[in-house]
């Protein structure tokens, strides 16, 4: 009986000492895994404990650039101020004693937030007061650029010898909920077409 009890205990004890082993082993991999993490967890440590130090900081920041983005936004007009807007413009020019010989609103272009409407100016007049209606445009509430800037002396006619100014005024007005819609649409629609064909 003595053998087979001592042959039952060495067996159960060998199979105790596998089952060991294959659980520290199992163990020492998970370890090693942990260790291995260490460095990236860190880091991210580190990291985030920098910006919890200059949280103050950032949020004060924050703060800073909301009031700027408010204070820009304020200065788009809506849908409905665009007639007065190039109105503005317009009367900036008459205001300066220039002769508009073109004032042509282009296509309108959404963009993702706003949409910029392109005018196409032409006008004539003497040289100081075509750089003051250019000034006056800077200054108008609303934002306007001028782009495409040519200028050319009139060789023809009754303003022989004044300026002939041709640009492109860009006028920007901020998106209503509707059109907000409508661009978030058709930026979803051309993204899917882009991953199906992607997909091709």
């Amino acid at each position: 009986m003595r053998p087979k009890l001592a042959a039952g205990l060495s067996t159960a004890l060998g199979t105790l000492g596998r089952a060991w082993v294959l659980v520290v082993l199992a163990g020492s991999d998970e370890l090693q895994a942990e260790r291995d993490r260490e460095p990236g967890l860190k880091k991210d440590y580190t990291t985030k404990l920098a910006q919890a130090i200059n949280l103050s900081e950032l949020r004060k920041q924050k703060q800073q650039v909301q009031e700027y983005v408010t204070q820009l936004e304020r200065q788009l007009p809506g849908k409905a101020e665009m007639d007065a807007l190039l109105s503005d413009i317009n009367q900036a020019g008459i205001g300066r004693g220039l002769q508009f010989e073109l004032f042509r609103p282009g296509q309108v272009e959404l963009k993702d937030y706003y949409a910029v409407l392109p005018i196409t100016l032409r006008v004539t007049g003497r040289y100081h007061d075509v750089g003051a209606f250019t000034a006056d445009v800077a200054n108008l509430s609303r934002i306007v650029t001028l782009h495409n800037l040519q200028l050319a002396v009139s060789r023809e006619g009754a303003s022989a010898g004044n300026l002939i100014m041709d640009a492109t005024a860009r006028t920007y007005r901020y998106l209503d909920t509707a059109e907000l819609a409508e661009v978030r649409k058709l930026r979803a629609e051309a993204a899917k077409l882009a991953a199906a064909s992607a997909r091709k």
